[in-house]
């Protein structure tokens, strides 16, 4: 049923369309995502081993989970309030594309300001919303611990006149502290960086692409176990429809998905 009626779904799409990004507080059980923090943190392990250095810059790591376990539930990525936003915004029937996890530990540095995708079209203004990102943290975040920092409105504007409003101050660096159930819905285009985790203690931040059936990005996708989806509903399998059926889902991935910064 969710937690919301449709009014205010409504709202919170609204307001979407405008600032590129919607907030919904408390969101989430505690509880079902501190279990999803217990078995994420065995994935971060092997990547912290291959490259001290971080696979998306210093201190960064992204890392792909497993679609299996606490990871494939369906009360998380089919969640009625989430995905009728998502449809309100990108368009009936979406898909879900994604979802892995960005980690900053201790060294890592502020990224420089991007987008997560390229636009449609390079010599055309800004489209609606095609691609969006889920995102909700596994432990609480505040200034110590990395936040997202991000802009409101920069989704639907070139790339150029963005960065350009940014540099100018008519767009605000706006930090984004999240406590764990919070979830933030945006805009993948939407001008955004994160920041330095200066704490010893990983902060996890799961993100979950949600797109028009019609957009495909070979670097992302969801390995599909055939048993895993045997036992989901049919709204969460219409949802992962696009996505490679396994028999056995990999445990370390070939992280080849980046941004596309200035």
């Amino acid at each position: 049923m969710g937690k919301y009626d449709e009014g205010t779904r409504d709202a919170l799409a609204e307001a979407f369309e405008r600032e590129g990004i919607v907030m919904l507080r408390d969101h989430f059980p505690r509880a079902t995502l501190e279990a999803w923090r217990d078995a994420f943190a065995p994935l971060l392990k092997p990547h912290v081993d291959a490259d001290a250095n971080g696979n998306r810059g210093p201190g960064r790591y992204y890392v792909t989970l497993p679609f299996e376990g606490e990871f494939a539930d369906p009360s998380i990525f089919c969640d009625e309030d989430i995905v009728g936003i998502v449809e309100r915004v990108a368009g009936r029937d979406p898909v879900m594309c994604q979802l892995a996890t960005d980690t900053p530990v201790l060294g890592s540095e502020y990224q420089d300001w991007h987008r997560d995708t390229p636009p449609l079209f390079e010599d055309a203004p800004e489209t609606p919303s095609f691609q969006l990102a889920v995102n909700f943290p596994l432990v609480d975040v505040d200034d110590h611990n990395g936040p997202l920092e991000t802009t409101r409105g920069t989704h639907r504007m070139s790339r150029d006149e963005a960065f350009a409003g940014l540099q100018a101050g008519r767009f605000a660096a706006e930090r984004v502290p999240m406590r764990v159930g919070d979830v933030l819905i945006r805009d993948v285009r939407g001008l955004h960086r994160g920041t330095p985790n200066l704490t010893g203690e990983p902060r996890p931040m799961v993100v979950i692409g949600y797109s028009r059936a019609w957009y495909f990005r070979p670097e992302v996708r969801i390995d599909v176990p055939r048993d895993v989806l045997a036992g989901l509903p049919a709204r969460a399998r219409r949802l992962l429809r696009f996505n490679p059926l396994v028999e056995k889902t990999a445990r370390v991935f070939d992280e080849s998905y980046r941004q596309f910064a200035y």
